[in-house]
């Protein structure tokens, strides 16, 4: 399977093709790519991978084209890709929309953490995908994490804001714990290695059982020590109550940038 991806020295699109290369999933000969900026002579340590002169020749040159570029660039690469299953990896830019080049059109959701093959990437299929092409979809986000399908292109939105947010969340909560410890006169290294601990290495416990999260929530509390002061802290400050708002305002600005592009 040849896969084409646009935008491949990209944050999401050059850790697709990292991650396919580096796994085997493909030979560098069957990775197409294209970006703005042109070919490089060395691509995550191959060099015999194939640059294409446009985004005709990429589609002519793939089974699977994957769109990895900014939503605002979208209506500019004028794609035409029909009998072809395109896979976006674009917020805000809709299955109708996508649908105008003429492919099989899938929408993905991918994060950050795709670099370390770690993504949880959620994705939604146009009424012309077949069931050979979920299997591709899945096989192709594979190399970057973990997958689901959508029954709602509606909940792209909420994903956008929840798993589409990658390290964002755990790093503002990093910062936060760090400059508590400066502020107290902790050095900085020290501050950062026990931030480290909490957001890293604590989250660790939760890894494959994260539906336990109440639960571990729950014997902290119940044990009533230091950790459930802190926990009654927060709450009391409006803790839950601002993750909610960070999540309704990060969907909402994914379902306006949506509404700016069909506008547009």
């Amino acid at each position: 399977m040849r896969v084409g991806i646009i935008g491949a020295t990209g944050w999401l699109g050059s850790a697709l093709g990292a991650q396919l290369l580096g796994r085997g999933m493909v030979r560098p000969s069957d990775l197409v790519l294209a970006n703005r900026s042109g070919p490089r002579a060395d691509y995550h340590g191959h060099a015999d991978v194939v640059w294409a002169s446009d985004t005709d020749d990429l589609v002519v040159a793939s089974d699977v084209v994957v769109v990895s570029v900014r939503p605002q660039d979208w209506p500019a690469l004028r794609l035409h890709a029909p009998g072809r299953l395109v896979v976006s990896f674009m917020a805000g830019v809709s299955l109708d929309q996508l649908a105008a080049c003429g492919g099989r059109i899938v929408r993905a959701m991918p994060n950050a953490a795709a670099e370390i093959g770690r993504s949880y990437s959620p994705w939604m299929a146009g009424p012309a995908v077949t069931d050979q092409d979920r299997a591709t979809v899945a096989w192709l986000l594979s190399a970057i994490g973990t997958e689901d399908e959508l029954a709602d292109e509606r909940q792209i939105a909420l994903m956008t804001a929840v798993p589409g947010s990658g390290a964002a969340y755990p790093a503002l909560m990093a910062v936060a714990l760090a400059d508590f410890l400066r502020g107290e006169g902790v050095a900085d290294a020290i501050a950062w290695r026990a931030a480290e601990a909490v957001v890293c290495d604590g989250g660790q416990l939760l890894q494959g059982r994260i539906a336990d999260a109440p639960a571990l929530v729950a014997a902290y509390l119940d044990y009533a020590g230091t950790t459930a002061a802190g926990i009654d802290a927060a709450r009391a400050a409006g803790f839950d109550a601002s993750i909610r708002r960070a999540m309704q305002a990060a969907t909402d600005a994914a379902i306006r940038m949506a509404a700016g592009s069909d506008e547009g």
